[in-house]
């Protein structure tokens, strides 16, 4: 059986030096790892990636996996053919249809990396032109925004495609360190943590459940949200904290209108526990400023001064609709906005401080003694795992 031919664009890749080869062979892991069992063979010339899939594979499959790793800027199924004009245009004659409209335009790209080829990229791209006209001779050429567009490229050999994918870019994952993402029910937080991945952090997540103030579904509701950001951290687990003892605990002898932060210390203590158990080294937040009272510059030095690791929040600069407009991208949005409360939001105060006094709440926070509710809690974690495609597995 024939294996499917993806041609693999890589970016900030390309720009890694020295290094160049170490990033190369972690993006052809992490294909490689999420095209299991399928067998994948994985070529490369400069700035691309050939994959070999295994004809079997689905292309839903396929296309998923290669849109969901870090380090790749696009990909598309391409057809190989050798590095002769005729075969070129036969190659181009096969694959044209049901792949353009025919009604419209189009566009032919020639990218001749190899300059020893005897015809220039003009020349490429006025016979494939005439390939074009003869299949569908109702299109127009428009090389600003065609309806359809026939890539060839001249390397090693002659590659041409139909149509190309988007990928997220950035580094492979697992090349800058491991994380723990603090995941909530919320929009924000699997953006975050996508965020990171594209920069090459590999990262686990923790969620803080009070059953039963937060539900069976909020639960449920997190695990699918960990499910659909584990093909950006190449598989990740989610550890689920029961918090329930230690927020009734803060409601009822802390100060109210400093419950919330009360809550995210305890947090930060637990998560930073967590972390360091599993090689963490350090902690992603959803938090962007002043979106709400705990998450003011003050509300924030708050929670940072309870952990020792790395307080990372990259969505720190925007604004609720662009966090949206990534949520929609990574497939999040829909499951993000179902109607189930996160234990932050069930106990929180009618009136929170917004600029608390540093020496002043951690004062509080250690008059409540939580050491043994964040003792309890650590030893009472569940955990559950999903593989580089989403799929819950077996911890090991």
């Amino acid at each position: 059986m024939a294996d499917k031919l993806y041609l693999i664009k890589e970016g900030e890749i390309s720009l890694k030096g020295g290094n160049r080869n170490l990033f190369e062979k972690r993006l052809r892991h992490n294909i490689k790892d999420k095209l299991r069992p399928y067998h994948s063979e994985i070529d490369k010339q400069k700035g691309r990636l050939y994959a070999y899939i295994d004809e079997s594979a689905p292309d839903s499959l396929v296309e998923k996996a290669l849109s969901t790793t870090s380090g790749i800027t696009g990909f598309a199924r391409a057809h190989r053919t050798e590095k002769d004009m005729d075969a070129i245009r036969r190659t181009a004659a096969s694959i044209l249809p049901g792949a353009f409209t025919e009604k419209g335009s189009f566009r032919i790209t020639v990218k001749r990396e190899d300059k020893a080829f005897p015809f220039s990229s003009k020349e490429v791209a006025i016979a494939l032109a005439e390939v074009v006209h003869e299949a569908y001779p109702d299109l127009s050429v428009d090389l600003d925004d065609p309806d359809n567009t026939l890539t060839c490229e001249i390397r090693g050999e002659a590659y041409l495609y139909t149509s190309e994918a988007k990928a997220v870019g950035g580094l492979p994952a697992g090349t800058a360190g491991k994380g723990m993402v603090l995941l909530s029910g919320g929009i924000d937080s699997p953006v975050a943590a996508a965020m990171m991945a594209k920069r090459g952090m590999k990262a686990d997540a923790i969620y803080f459940h009070a059953y039963p103030y937060t539900s069976d579904e909020a639960l449920e509701k997190v695990k699918t949200l960990a499910s659909l950001i584990a093909p950006y951290m190449q598989g990740m687990r989610l550890f689920v904290v029961p918090f329930t003892d230690g927020q009734v605990h803060i409601r009822d002898n802390g100060y109210e209108e400093e419950a919330t932060l009360m809550f995210r210390a305890a947090m930060m203590q637990t998560a930073e526990r967590i972390a360091k158990e599993h090689g963490a080294v350090a902690l992603i937040t959803g938090e962007a400023l002043s979106q709400v009272a705990s998450q003011t510059l003050d509300a924030m030095a708050f929670t940072d001064s309870m952990t020792d690791l790395l307080v990372m929040r990259p969505l720190l600069g925007m604004d609720k609709e662009e966090i949206i407009i990534r949520s929609r991208a990574i497939g999040t949005y829909e499951t993000s906005i179902l109607p189930y409360e996160d234990c932050c939001v069930v106990f929180s105060p009618k009136h929170p401080v917004t600029r608390p006094v540093k020496e002043v709440v951690r004062r509080h926070f250690e008059e409540l003694g939580m050491a043994p509710f964040i003792d309890k809690a650590v030893r009472e974690t569940k955990v559950f795992a999903f593989d580089a495609m989403g799929r819950e597995i077996a911890d090991e």
